[in-house]
């Protein structure tokens, strides 16, 4: 139970909207720059970042603990979805409003508890079905038929929903076994030298003070939100606050209005809502 007298708790649901409300203000940033650089030099440059950050503040304390890892393999392959679902979100923020391209993604926790069944041969009650339809039901109403967003472009946070989801399956399996720090790493480390591999002609290094400022902020935040989130679960579990990470949805609607001038319509907002609350009804049905 959250009250005043379980200060725990309540500091881990500020840490978790803080970390929220980070990933907003990346996905913005990310979307402000891709108007002028490419989508590879921009998930670079904010890997390149935190892989420097953290050598440079965890190195001398944690040493090769920082790369000490149980299964070596599975954090690879985890840094190689996390590539790739980053290459595909960036390209999908400066393509659709960014509201909208987060809402979708957010479909990833309804698509973690469906697979869960078959994968980790846990039990899927009536409810995830339920929640899957109502988030489907809602990405629908974003990309609704006659509508702008009803293109391949609409695919692209969908499919993003999907590597996320593995890549939070496979961050499950690593639970327990690895420092949550290395977990946090591996990734970053993999992105940084693998995007420069597939896209050397990408790699365009920022020139204005302005946007030297944004690429920086880019990768402080990413590991800051990160290590915030990670803190967040060191306070309270899972189940509390889970509903809190939809403070990243009202930060990038806040945010879509301010930098962008973008505003979901009435239908949009809607179908935002719905993802939303199916994701709720599932963090419940996880509670009780």
């Amino acid at each position: 139970m959250v009250t005043s007298s379980n200060p725990h708790v309540l500091r881990g649901i500020g840490l978790m909207m803080l970390a929220a409300s980070s990933f907003a203000c990346i996905d913005a940033t990310a979307k402000y720059l891709s108007a002028q650089y490419a989508v590879p030099g921009i998930v670079w440059v904010r890997y390149v970042i935190q892989v420097m950050l953290m050598v440079a503040v965890l190195g001398p304390r944690l040493g090769s603990g920082l790369v000490r890892t149980a299964n070596l393999k599975l954090q690879l392959i985890r840094g190689l979805v996390l590539t790739g679902s980053s290459l595909i979100f960036v390209t999908a923020l400066s393509l659709m409003p960014l509201a909208e391209a987060i809402s979708i993604t957010f479909m990833s926790p309804l698509i973690i508890a469906v697979l869960s069944g078959p994968l980790l041969h846990e039990r899927v009650e009536r409810r995830t079905w339920l929640a899957l339809a109502g988030g489907f039901a809602g990405v629908l109403l974003i990309i609704r038929p006659g509508g702008g967003l009803f293109t391949w472009v609409a695919l692209l946070p969908l499919g993003n929903a999907f590597l996320m989801a593995s890549y939070q399956m496979m961050t499950r399996r690593l639970a327990g076994r690895d420092a949550p720090l290395t977990t946090l790493f591996y990734p970053a480390l993999v992105g940084s030298l693998l995007v420069p591999v597939v896209f050397p002609d990408a790699l365009l290094l920022p020139r204005a003070p302005l946007d030297i400022g944004l690429f920086v902020a880019l990768g402080v935040m990413g590991g800051v939100g990160h290590f915030l989130l990670i803190r967040a679960h060191d306070y309270a579990p899972p189940a509390v606050l889970g509903p809190f990470i939809y403070a990243q949805l009202v930060t990038a609607l806040f945010l879509g209005w301010l930098v962008f001038g973008q505003l979901p319509d009435a239908i949009s907002l809607a179908g935002i809502l719905a993802i939303s609350a199916s994701g709720l009804l599932l963090v419940w049905r996880h509670r009780r």
